[in-house]
């Protein structure tokens, strides 16, 4: 009786081996469980990034504002109206007490 109990548990321990070890076992169940949840958040936080590409698309394609911004800030373009005033506050090249350099563009006529 004892030796059958032993081959009973034997091959109790062996039919759990697949369930929680094999290919298809609970482990790796919740490890592709854990990579789900994870590739979700990446999605997410890409689509979040492609709406927010996809209307600065749309604001460059339809409006002149975005291309003006653009061109302002990117390309340092002024409009023929405007007065370009740039002040290079002093880094560490320069000394002085701000470490920054502004750029103003004023609206109005040039003065001579």
């Amino acid at each position: 009786m004892r030796k059958l109990a032993m081959v009973l548990a034997a091959m109790l321990v062996l039919i759990q081996y697949p369930l929680w070890l094999g290919k298809g076992g609970w482990f790796k169940v919740w490890e592709t469980d854990r990579q789900i949840v994870a590739q979700r958040l990446a999605n997410d936080r890409l689509a979040q990034r492609n709406t927010g590409l996809e209307a600065e698309v749309r604001d460059l394609r339809e409006g002149q504002v975005a291309i003006e911004e653009r061109a302002r800030y990117d390309l340092g373009m002024v409009r023929s109206d405007e007065i370009f005033v740039q002040i290079i506050e002093p880094g560490p090249a320069h000394p002085a007490p701000e470490s920054a350099i502004r750029t103003v563009a004023a609206q109005g006529t040039p003065r001579p």
